[in-house]
């Protein structure tokens, strides 16, 4: 999953954005109003981490100009603990979530998890097919109850594909949400992780739809 941190304050930004990666997330950044609205209209975010009080551009402003423009991603709220009219205004602009600060990071990961599930619609902290479930909280991935060992890349495929299951998600969609600009997108990465997450899990969940892409789907004995 990709994440853009909106925060000007440098201390908190880092630790935002270190959290973050450590738990798996691609995380882009941002330290004022112009920036994180241009990122945000521009890249294909997962969720947004966004400060009220920025330079150049207040947060409030750079909600709203996104969701002007059709940008429906998942908007969590940074805001002071005495201001509860930020957080009204936030709402009113189009705001999924908000945190007071000073805060725990600890809330901000349980509050994006919960974002990232209910923009795909999922309640529940497990996400499951079939007999494989994945959870979310802990990132631990059971088939029958039994557990599987991944990789972090081969983790966070499987945790976007279960996220968007029933839907064909195609290799330039997976290499965007789940690697920095660096990544090699013309290597066949994402087949030879694809192809290791089938070994391990030994269900038939991953389908192959030639030409666009991969698509999880209950196994045929489940459906």
């Amino acid at each position: 999953m990709r994440l853009l941190v909106v925060e000007d304050d440098p201390d908190l930004n880092r630790q935002l954005t270190a959290a973050l990666t450590d738990a798996g997330y691609v995380v882009d950044r941002a330290f004022d109003g112009e920036e994180g609205h241009f990122l945000g209209d521009s890249e294909p975010y997962d969720a947004v981490v966004l400060d009220i009080g920025l330079p150049k551009m207040d947060g409030i402003s750079v909600l709203e100009a996104w969701r002007r423009n059709k940008r429906v991603m998942p908007v969590l709220i940074l805001t002071a603990r005495d201001r509860w009219s930020d957080k009204v205004q936030g709402f009113d602009a189009g705001a999924d979530d908000y945190v007071a600060k000073p805060f725990h990071l600890e809330e901000v990961l349980a509050r994006i998890r919960a974002l990232l599930r209910r923009a795909t619609g999922h309640a529940q902290v497990e996400l499951v097919c079939g007999p494989v479930i994945l959870n979310t909280r802990t990132k631990r991935v059971t088939v029958n109850g039994n557990p599987i060992k991944l990789t972090s890349h081969e983790y966070n495929l499987l945790d976007y594909l279960m996220h968007h299951t029933g839907r064909v998600v195609s290799r330039t969609e997976l290499v965007e949400h789940l690697y920095d600009q660096d990544f090699d997108r013309d290597s066949n990465t994402i087949e030879v992780f694809v192809g290791r997450i089938r070994k391990k899990l030994e269900v038939d969940i991953i389908q192959t739809v030639r030409g666009l892409g991969y698509m999880l789907a209950q196994p045929p004995s489940a459906a």
